[in-house]
């Protein structure tokens, strides 16, 4: 059986290069960095964190996008003094968490690859979006409109966004690094209601 032995600086530069991360960046028609992409390689080999949080502060969610492996449980903590009703009609996830304070008593299990759009029947402005992807390998832009995928150094890169109109295509990372493009449309978005004195709904 042939064995081969790397050592010094060689078996330094594979590790390094086994757990570099893969730099995406994203923007729009106009060259505008675009924050909340979720940038992905299409790939299902591998396991991430299996239970996160999506806050809700000050009658918003928190993150606006989430990206998870399927598989993943999320937490939906209400930090208002108000209650709040988490709910979602998405063909990926269904569920409704009735009105409530605090921290849910159980996660929601997030088990099919797809985006899943959050609501509240409250407020009717609140409004963000789970990307539950089939991969270990994702990330989220941010304001810069960066992101890093961590533990990966090429491949097929797919980008997602709420306002992206169309798919863009995948693109084959180069060096460790991709410029990806996409063309937003324009949203419609429920005002957000005025701050009312007392313990009210709005």
């Amino acid at each position: 059986m042939l064995r081969i032995a790397f050592s010094g600086a060689l078996a330094i530069l594979l590790a390094s290069a086994a757990s570099a991360d893969l730099t995406v960046t994203v923007r729009n028609g106009s060259g505008s960095p675009v924050a909340d992409a979720v940038v992905y390689l299409a790939d299902g080999g591998g396991r991430s964190s299996t239970q996160t949080n999506i806050d809700q502060i000050d009658k918003e969610y928190v993150p606006y996008v989430t990206a998870v492996q399927k598989g993943t449980k999320i937490n939906f903590p209400n930090h208002d003094r108000i209650r709040h009703h988490v709910y979602s009609f998405s063909e990926a996830k269904t569920f409704e968490i009735p009105l409530y304070k605090g921290t849910p008593a159980e996660p929601i299990l997030f088990d099919k690859p797809g985006v899943v759009v959050l609501g509240c029947n409250i407020h009717d402005w609140m409004k963000a979006y789970v990307f539950v992807a089939d991969t270990p390998h994702f990330a989220v832009t941010d304001s810069s409109g960066t992101a890093r995928i961590a533990g990966a150094s090429g491949g097929q890169v797919s980008v997602w966004h709420p306002r992206m109109a169309g798919q863009a295509p995948a693109k084959a990372a180069s060096g460790g690094s991709v410029d990806l493009v996409i063309e937003e449309k324009r949203t419609w978005r429920p005002r957000r209601a005025p701050s009312a004195g007392g313990a009210t709904y709005r």
